[in-house]
């Protein structure tokens, strides 16, 4: 969530930020408002408790003086009525603090439902507005051409026994697969030079869950109106579309030692996504499927370095897909095709040939404090203090670069030529037809 500090002092800064995703600007007003009676409340059950702590001890001096005066024989009568008054007294307020202490409950969870509703706030320079919106902000290398009609990434892939989508729709359904034989081997070699080159850069390798707790998921924003995940009501979990929810979740309700620099993580997962609003879209080959392997970057970092390291990420991104020997672009994502946790985000798009267009294959957000509110992940300052940490997130490979791959590579017989960077993980420099 945001911070409510930044909202109270500039809230015209959060409404703007709304505006340019096109999302409801009068939340921030309907979150104000909330957060006015949370304060109200808070501040009226504080002060009859206090009340509450005078009026106790006024039971306790009346019974004390009722119990002194039957043991010197002295008249009651008063007494038990001031006691009586006081006790009377005594409950009637208990009871009224109880109705504030619940009143001042609810209002906090109302303001926190309203306040988790706000998306983070775009950083400067955000392209407003939705998907077709992005600002491209480098070409590397020219689209491949041939001489030679080029065959899609599923024709090739079923030419040389590497995708069977058949089989795969006959075991899962639509848009499940099985790669098979050197495209097992071929997603397992991308995959392990991306971790190679992760922990070349400091990266800690993880195999992380890919089922979690509600908390877990709704700190990391996915729950916030997405469709796109998979839930298991038997046992309320949720399988993860990305490794990210898990690595957000690893240092939930912890203060972490940032002294020496950014904590980095690489996630190794298979991941899941129901792919909810992508009817019609993408239906043939493996573009747009709901299951697939993953290598994911997750940083934890002081909140002042997360723009510097929003550029490594994406340094390390685009490495990669150098090694690849692919031609591709890099797009600023507009403010309105954010995820809401993300205040930030540089796309990778290759070029695949057959469908003349490029295709995201990686993605790099940055989160700055936003999942860290939720997930109470803080770091100590240099003056003591504890302070959210910044968040950030990008992918370092993943089976969708098969397409590109398969693609860009291939030749007129139907082989591919393995990339140069990529012959020694797989232990072949070409893919030959079966």
């Amino acid at each position: 969530m945001i911070d409510i500090k930044l909202l109270r002092d500039n809230p015209d800064l959060v409404r703007a930020s709304q505006r340019s995703r096109g999302a409801d600007e009068s939340l921030v007003d309907s979150v104000l408002a909330a957060d006015e009676k949370r304060r109200t409340s808070l501040q009226e059950f504080e002060a009859l408790r206090g009340q509450q702590k005078s009026v106790s001890k006024n039971v306790g001096a009346a019974m004390g003086a009722l119990n002194a005066a039957k043991k010197k024989g002295e008249p009651t009568e008063d007494l038990e009525r001031a006691a009586q008054q006081a006790r009377d007294d005594a409950t009637t307020l208990s009871a009224r603090v109880k109705e504030l202490e619940q009143g001042a409950a609810e209002a906090g969870r109302d303001f926190e439902s309203r306040l988790k509703q706000l998306d983070n706030v775009v950083l400067d320079g955000v392209p407003p507005g939705g998907e077709d919106d992005f600002v491209e902000l480098e070409k590397v290398g020219e689209p491949t051409r041939f001489d030679f009609e080029p065959l899609d990434h599923l024709a090739l892939g079923e030419r040389l026994g590497a995708i069977d989508m058949e089989r795969g729709a006959k075991v899962g359904g639509a848009r499940f697969y099985f790669l098979t034989g050197v495209g097992a081997r071929l997603e397992l070699a991308m995959l392990n030079m991306a971790v190679a080159q992760a922990v070349e850069y400091g990266f800690t390798p993880m195999i992380t869950p890919t089922l979690v707790r509600p908390e877990i998921m709704d700190g990391t924003g996915y729950l916030d109106a997405h469709e796109d995940v998979y839930h298991l009501p038997a046992d309320d979990l949720y399988l993860t579309g990305t490794s990210e929810v898990a690595l957000a979740g690893y240092h939930k309700d912890e203060i972490i030692d940032l002294a020496d620099g950014p904590r980095r993580y690489a996630g190794w997962s298979t991941c899941y996504r129901r792919e909810a609003g992508s009817h019609g879209k993408d239906t043939r080959g493996i573009i747009r499927v709901h299951q697939f392997q993953k290598v994911e970057m997750f940083v934890y970092c002081k909140p002042e370095d997360a723009v510097a390291e929003h550029q490594r990420l994406l340094a390390w991104e685009r490495e990669m897909l150098g090694k690849m020997e692919l031609p591709y672009r890099i797009i600023d994502t507009a403010a309105g095709d954010l995820g809401g946790s993300a205040a930030r985000k540089f796309d990778c798009e290759a070029w695949v040939p057959t469908q003349g267009r490029y295709r995201e294959l990686t993605s790099t957000s940055n989160c700055t404090t936003y999942q860290a509110r939720r997930l109470n992940t803080r770091f100590r300052t240099e003056e003591g203090r504890t302070e959210p940490v910044a968040t950030l997130n990008g992918t370092l490979a993943t089976t969708r670069w098969l397409v590109a791959i398969l693609e860009n590579h291939q030749q007129a017989d139907g082989s591919v030529v393995v990339p140069k960077a990529l012959q020694p993980f797989l232990g072949l420099d070409v893919l030959k037809p079966l």
